[in-house]
């Protein structure tokens, strides 16, 4: 079937009938973060393509930029209450699409355009048809590039649209279906950091109310001389001086529960088949993700970094302190060197060391102990000295077997929300081509 001649016999309209204007940002330099970035109480939010999503804008990891910044640089790009947001490069889907929600004002990078169009009464149906896998198609079919595609103006604004207002009407209804699972999902995770704390016996300090005076603190100065000068070390100190101490079990530092730490290697050429690269990309914050897969050709995997399935692995960068134990699905992988390899003794279960280090009491130690640049880092020393409560064994395969079938629970959700879509998206394409 030719989709580009089934598609011209179901409408006439093409993606510029409806376009008034479309501009695309930049990236304003990360060097120069306190020039043009800051953070999400006095900022506007800057949307990256990973903000994109059919059913709305996803906030979780958003940037925000000063209004200086808004106002000047990015001006031709500002994003307003009903405007589309279309993702235009990179590897993946092209062309998500997302509608900026009632009273927003934004901005975007060069891997997204905004776009005012002459109806915006019609942006529902138009999102709801790029974001079809028949849209999607199309976009592909008009993109460019090798590794990391693009779309043109030109080719974005010739995608044939078909209007139908049944179909947003289903999506919507799926979305809103999908969003309840998810909820239900996330619900279940976010338990697990109370359950191990109560467990353990460790009692979070109450958050205190973010006011001037609550963020300010006193640290003696003889601490800082010769010393980190970064105030979020010795914030970190201050809060939870002594927090594990007090709970049930003994604690130990890192160094002292595994008995080696390794890094990855720095590769840059990848290729179509071989042995998987594992990236910082590729570790969620539940466990490793499948999206965007790379390959590299080597003869074998270097012997410094070949993995077991008594390992975890920890990012060291970027997005610091993600944690996934290695199973059977990653233990023929190559690491980046942006990856910790950390190998296991036998005084600690892999699994619930992957749970209290995902914890809050565990992020507070990465956050704490990373090296205070624009970009956090932690290096195998800071690592070694992360402190680790040690039940005894019977109890921490307790805790781990406990938290699995939580996660077991909040995946199957996730499984059944993405099935919610891929049904009404099949019933939409049946729609659409008659």
């Amino acid at each position: 079937m030719d989709l580009e001649l089934e598609v011209a016999k179901q409408t006439k309209y093409k993606l510029r009938d409806f376009v008034k204007f479309m501009a695309s940002g930049v990236t304003p330099k990360i060097t120069e973060y306190d020039k043009y970035y800051c953070d999400s109480s006095n900022g506007i939010p800057f949307l990256r393509v990973q903000n994109l999503s059919p059913e709305g804008l996803d906030y979780s990891d958003c940037k925000y930029i000063n209004k200086e910044t808004h106002n000047n640089l990015l001006r031709r790009s500002q994003v307003s209450q009903g405007d589309l947001l279309i993702k235009i490069t990179g590897v993946g889907r092209m062309a998500i699409t997302s509608i900026a929600p009632e009273g927003f004002e934004g901005n975007i990078n060069q891997h997204i355009v905004v776009v005012k169009t002459k109806e915006p009464r019609l942006n529902e149906q138009i999102a709801a048809f790029l974001n079809s896998n028949i849209g999607e198609m199309l976009a592909a079919h008009r993109s460019t590039g090798g590794t990391r595609p693009a779309l043109d103006y030109t080719a974005l604004r010739s995608i044939p649209i078909i209007l139908n207002d049944s179909i947003s009407n289903i999506m919507n209804r799926a979305y809103a279906e999908k969003t309840e699972k998810e909820k239900e999902a996330q619900s279940l995770l976010n338990s697990i950091n109370d359950y191990l704390l109560q467990e353990l016996g460790i009692v979070m300090p109450l958050e205190e109310e973010n006011t001037l005076e609550n963020r300010m603190f006193y640290v003696n100065s003889n601490k800082i001389l010769g010393s980190r000068f970064d105030p979020n070390y010795y914030k970190g100190e201050t809060e939870f001086n002594d927090l594990i101490q007090r709970g049930f079990y003994p604690v130990y530092d890192f160094h002292k529960v595994i008995t080696s730490i390794t890094n990855g290697v720095e590769i840059r050429t990848y290729a179509e088949s071989g042995f998987r690269y594992l990236r910082v990309s590729d570790m969620g914050k539940n466990g490793i993700v499948n999206n965007n897969v790379r390959y590299v050709a080597v003869d074998s995997i270097p012997h410094k970094i070949e993995l077991s399935l008594n390992d975890i692995l920890i990012s060291r960068s970027g997005s610091l302190g993600l944690i996934t134990v290695v199973t059977d699905e990653i233990v023929d992988s190559i690491l980046s060197s942006h990856i910790f390899r950390v190998r296991l003794s036998n005084k600690i279960d892999k699994y619930y060391l992957q749970e209290f280090l995902r914890s809050n009491i565990g992020q507070r130690q990465f956050f704490k102990l990373n090296n205070g640049g624009i970009i956090p880092e932690i290096n195998q020393s800071a690592l070694g000295n992360i402190e680790v409560c040690i039940p005894p064994m019977k109890k921490q395969k307790e805790i781990a077997e406990y938290i699995m079938k939580l996660r077991t629970k909040a995946n199957k959700l996730l499984l059944e929300a993405d099935k919610i879509i891929m049904l009404a998206k099949v019933e939409v394409e049946k729609i659409l081509l008659g």
